[in-house]
């Protein structure tokens, strides 16, 4: 730590002592320790703070700038909380108990296919008979290989193409081309992402059986697509 952090509040010294890894959150966490270092410090000496504090890690272009700039709307006050407030994770803890109890329902992979209004036999590619489902004919979706090659065309474009990519994005776009958070002109950008139609859901451990109870407990409060 250097010794201009060292003279901040103890509070702020331990918040930029444990920042997360790339994927746990690190975006938000820009944006929450730059709101608490405004008091104390100009921009360019928070950028220089997080760069710091980050070291090792991948951070995009321009995020920590942008978490900075943006941060000053709401600027902590330091009569606001007190110093040593706890601060609120960025996603809420795992409920074990709930998570136990859905899963000791009983119910499985088989039930989750029963409720099912379509039935796919086989192994076969079914790709073009889901997004006809999904999204209306005139929609524009987001589609690519990978983070790094993908376009924004109309569904009748990708006709016969998307069983060849991976990635989807789960809400039509408004228009084929937007600017990035950076500024630069992409057909994937947050800028020309239409409302939120889907939201996919994803389970990283667990049988099936058990990640087909969790999605028939989540089914009891919205429907499944």
């Amino acid at each position: 730590m250097t010794r201009r952090a060292s003279m901040l509040p103890q509070f702020v010294r331990d918040l930029l002592s444990s920042p997360p890894r790339r994927g746990e959150g690190l975006n938000l966490w820009f944006y929450k320790i730059a709101r608490v270092l405004h008091p104390f410090r100009d921009a360019s000496e928070i950028i220089k703070l997080l760069r710091a504090a980050t070291a090792g890690e991948p951070v995009k272009h321009g995020e920590i700038e942008r978490a900075v700039e943006r941060s000053k709307a709401t600027a902590w006050m330091p009569d606001q909380v007190p110093y040593g407030a706890t601060q609120a994770s960025a996603w809420p803890t795992v409920n074990e108990e709930q998570r136990e109890a859905v899963i000791a329902s009983g119910v499985g992979l088989v039930d989750l296919w029963e409720i099912s209004p379509v039935r796919f036999e086989g192994n076969g590619q079914h790709t073009e008979e889901i997004i006809d489902v999904l999204f209306l004919p005139d929609s524009l979706l987001c589609a690519g290989r990978c983070n790094s090659e993908f376009d924004t065309r109309s569904r009748e474009e990708w006709r016969r193409k998307l069983a060849a990519l991976q990635l989807i994005v789960p809400n039509p776009m408004t228009a084929r081309i937007g600017r990035t958070q950076e500024g630069k002109v992409s057909a994937h950008t947050l800028e020309t992402t239409g409302p939120r139609q889907f939201l996919v859901i994803e389970q990283d451990r667990g049988t099936i059986d058990e990640q087909a109870a969790v999605l028939l407990h989540l089914a009891e409060r919205a429907w499944l697509a």
